[in-house]
């Protein structure tokens, strides 16, 4: 796929790992339609791709959990760009609670909504957009449309209080190949990436002492990975057209304990 001929949608794209995959985006010429929740910072976000981008961007405030909310999304995203051939899964949640504690068992509300956003809410996007990337015309080699979901390192050394999280990450990455199989034969790919520990917002908010302490896990280069390094690869599997039906850890050797 060249990269002027990508029309994107990017869930979780106001924000971390998402603006960074935008902004790649966008430097490269392609269109992208931004699914997120509005907030201040999110207007104030788009206004500023607005103003540089132009035509090329639109935000599209969508719950990825609500099947009605993403198909006017996908609706409005294809109204704007003729289709939509390429789709990011950043959307997502975490919580860091412990099955049991002083304060007794693991809310199971707080559970089904990390696994009802991170791991409903992926596959909801994915089998929506698919049923629209089956229209298009295909490629030489019969390509369709590129999927990347997101999950973590997480979905393998989960940690403690991570229970939900790793669950539904884990989910995530376990549904790639099948999810792959699936569609082949609608020439629509599907990849994951498993991020480890990234200067996202809620890492960058901790105090330097703290983000030094979590830099000296990483086996190689010792620091956080970049948004950015993140938007490179997903980039990178739109690209790479024999990339099929994999989960790549992007993570810098880390294995925690």
């Amino acid at each position: 796929m060249e990269l002027n001929e990508i029309k994107a949608v990017v869930t979780g794209g106001a924000s971390g790992l998402g603006l960074a995959t935008v902004k790649e985006f966008l430097k490269h010429d392609a269109s992208v339609a931004i699914f997120d929740l509005k907030s201040t910072n999110s207007e104030k976000v788009i206004r500023e791709l607005e103003v540089r981008f132009k035509d090329k961007v639109i935000f599209v405030e969508v719950n990825v959990t609500d099947t009605q909310s993403v198909e006017k999304g996908l609706e409005l995203a294809i109204d704007k760009f003729s289709s939509i051939n390429v789709l990011v899964n950043c959307a997502g949640i975490a919580i860091a609670k412990k099955t049991t504690s002083k304060d007794g068992a693991h809310p199971l509300d707080l559970y089904k909504n990390v696994i009802d956003v991170n791991l409903v809410g992926t596959f909801n996007m994915v089998r929506l957009t698919a049923l629209r990337m089956e229209k298009n015309n295909s490629s030489s080699s019969g390509e369709r449309g590129c999927v990347i979901n997101t999950a973590s390192v997480a979905a393998f050394d989960g940690q403690k209080g991570q229970a939900a999280y790793s669950a539904s990450k884990g989910g995530v990455a376990a549904s790639t190949l099948p999810l792959s199989r699936d569609m082949a034969s609608s020439g629509i790919r599907v990849n994951t990436i498993a991020p480890g520990l990234f200067l996202t917002p809620m890492l960058a908010g901790l105090p330097e002492e703290a983000q030094n302490d979590l830099a000296k896990q990483v086996v190689f280069p010792k620091r956080l990975g970049q948004p950015e390094e993140f938007a490179k690869l997903a980039l990178f599997m739109v690209q790479s057209e024999y990339l099929n039906g994999e989960t790549v850890r992007l993570d810098g050797a880390i294995r925690l304990p």
